[in-house]
């Protein structure tokens, strides 16, 4: 009975250590939000599909999984990140539906590398000990974060909506920086001091 307890609460915490820090995912959830709190929701639970996509294919091909891909994910996660920045700035996301924004979720997912990252890191802890109650509470803690999120950027941050898309670009943009130093060290590794 403490076993389950405390695999329920691992897999909670697992699944809001994806979800809640700041990053594209967030960052476009919070200037969805802004519209409404459904808007900003379906965008999670695009990211959270993504999540579900990673988890079986990982759990089926996690040994076979080569290096060297990173450095293209890097690449292609930059670019679309700066895409969706400027799509912030200009208050003209790539969809203004609440069906296309769960598609830019699961597209945000599928190519944030950092997202990639966790699941072949943590994801695999979450692998490894899989049992149905705690990926049931993994998603769980996704589900929890992707509502309560929105809910509270739509409630409290309507009115500062140009500071919500000046900080949503200014997270996409740094990611998009940081995954391009990530790409230029795989093609030109630099050792540090």
């Amino acid at each position: 009975m403490y076993a389950s307890f405390y695999v329920s609460i691992a897999g909670y915490l697992l699944g809001l250590s994806l979800a809640a820090p700041p990053g594209p995912v967030n960052a476009i959830i919070m200037n969805e939000s802004s519209k409404s709190a459904f808007h900003g929701a379906s965008v999670g639970a695009g990211a959270m599909t993504a999540d579900a996509i990673f988890l079986v294919v990982l759990y089926f091909v996690k040994d076979s999984i080569p290096h060297w891909i990173f450095k293209y994910l890097y690449i292609v996660g930059a670019a679309y990140m700066l895409f969706l920045a400027t799509s912030v700035l200009r208050a003209k996301m790539p969809s203004r539906s609440q069906r296309g924004n769960y598609l830019v979720g699961i597209s945000v997912g599928i190519t944030n590398p950092f997202q990639i990252v966790w699941w072949v890191t943590v994801g695999l802890f979450l692998i490894e000990k899989l049992t149905f109650i705690s990926v049931l509470f993994f998603f769980l803690g996704i589900a929890t974060w992707i509502t309560v999120f929105p809910i509270t950027v739509y409630r409290f941050g309507r009115d500062y909506t140009n500071v919500v898309k000046f900080v949503s670009f200014s997270v996409l943009v740094a990611f998009s920086a940081l995954m391009i130093f990530y790409a230029l060290q795989y093609f030109f590794p630099f050792h540090g001091f």
